[in-house]
């Protein structure tokens, strides 16, 4: 499962979880309202494949002035769907504050209790500072039926380079096979563009991603629309 768009909500954009980018205002007259999709070859969510397959994730984004929400979802062909509402809110010092609602179609909407709940409330709070960024979560509730524990957690903390970006992330409750605290998210990504015409890119995104936890080497690639 992502996060609000971010390893967390905003930064995890950076983990291809995201396919809108995030943003904090409008130009006077344009629309506050953003919709795009992204086409992953896998899906790998703080160093863990979901599904099985190619994905598509879809993702539609509101931004007013420090205000930002959205919905995203992610689905394969062999019936895994994952549909997400989040909201943040950029603050000074390039600090970024939010939550995420992590949902599972499979499950009631409404189902709210600990044992067998659908929905796993995740309170994100961002920093980014030039080509630096820093980001910590931590899920606020138990919910059996999505798999959250209550009070997982999660950091991670990234640089990008003129080529490529370089990332660590640590978790511990659904992040990890044991539930305990460990790094799960080691990872290079690199990005580029597909020159369709003088007008029309798309944006392609690769990342090699080394879970020490469940001693897993993934790849991915994703095509930004």
């Amino acid at each position: 499962m992502i996060a609000i768009r971010n390893t967390s909500i905003l930064l995890s954009m950076l983990t291809l979880l995201v396919a809108v980018p995030k943003v904090s205002g409008q130009e006077e007259g344009s629309s506050p309202w953003s919709i795009g999709s992204e086409i992953l070859t896998s899906y790998i969510w703080r160093g863990t494949r979901q599904g099985s397959g190619p994905h598509v994730q879809p993702a539609i984004e509101y931004s007013t002035g420090s205000f930002s929400a959205g919905a995203w979802s992610s689905f394969d062909f062999q019936g895994y769907e994952e549909v997400d509402l989040w909201f943040a809110f950029d603050l000074p010092g390039g600090f970024t504050v939010g939550m995420q609602d992590y949902y599972l179609p499979i499950l009631p909407y409404f189902d709210y209790r600990a044992a067998d709940g659908s929905h796993a409330f995740e309170v994100n709070l961002d920093f980014s500072w030039e080509n630096v960024w820093l980001s910590a979560n931590c899920v606020v509730n138990e919910a059996g039926g999505i798999g959250s524990y209550g009070g997982d957690l999660y950091f991670e903390g990234g640089i990008s380079f003129e080529y490529f970006s370089v990332f660590l992330g640590a978790g511990n409750g659904w992040h990890t096979s044991s539930a305990r605290f460990n790094a799960c998210n080691i990872g290079l990504e690199v990005g580029d563009e597909i020159v369709i015409t003088d007008r029309f890119t798309v944006p392609v995104t690769g990342q090699l991603v080394f879970n020490p936890d469940r001693e897993q080497l993934l790849l991915a690639v994703g095509f930004t629309f």
